[in-house]
């Protein structure tokens, strides 16, 4: 698992544009892969950077991540959130282009994906939060095959 988790963190850091703000925002969750798909369901495991510093339009947030399946699935992604609330509450959905390898994991048709996912979070203090998220996984019918997949996750988000 640790070896895992290093090739993670290490394809994470090549797909990023990190700026060199001082404050840097990123999530860890874990959660459940293909929920739905009682065969193919497996653990997940991931991490995303939020780029705080380039917001396009006034709310779209850059965010690249990567997810690695217990089944060696893995999803590579760079694209946009909208996080609504000013509050302890936030609700942010997001929309995330990438790379799906499906290693000994469920075929989902196509290496390129579509990430659509919704969270939601709550700030348990003035650098941390805690959330909940549920997205879906398709090609968009890129491939001859379109299973997709469900996947909910827990989220830690965490400014450093």
């Amino acid at each position: 698992m640790r070896k895992i988790f290093i090739t993670l963190l290490t394809y994470s850091f090549l797909f990023m544009n990190i700026s060199n703000a001082s404050e840097n925002n990123w999530s860890f969750y874990t959660g459940m892969f293909d929920f739905s798909d009682e065969g193919k369901k497996s653990n997940l495991f991931g991490v995303q950077h939020i780029n705080t510093e380039d917001i396009y339009f006034g709310t779209l947030q850059p965010v690249t991540g990567a997810i690695i399946t217990a089944d060696n699935a893995t999803y590579f992604y760079k694209g946009f959130q909208i996080q609504n609330g000013d509050g302890a509450f936030k609700f942010t959905p997001s929309f995330t282009p990438g790379l799906y390898f499906e290693g000994d994991g469920k075929d989902l048709g196509h290496v390129i994906e579509f990430k659509t996912e919704l969270q939601i979070s709550f700030e348990i203090s003035s650098n941390s939060e805690l959330g909940f998220s549920y997205n879906h996984i398709s090609n968009a019918s890129l491939g001859d095959k379109n299973p997709g997949a469900n996947s909910y996750m827990f989220n830690f988000i965490k400014k450093f």
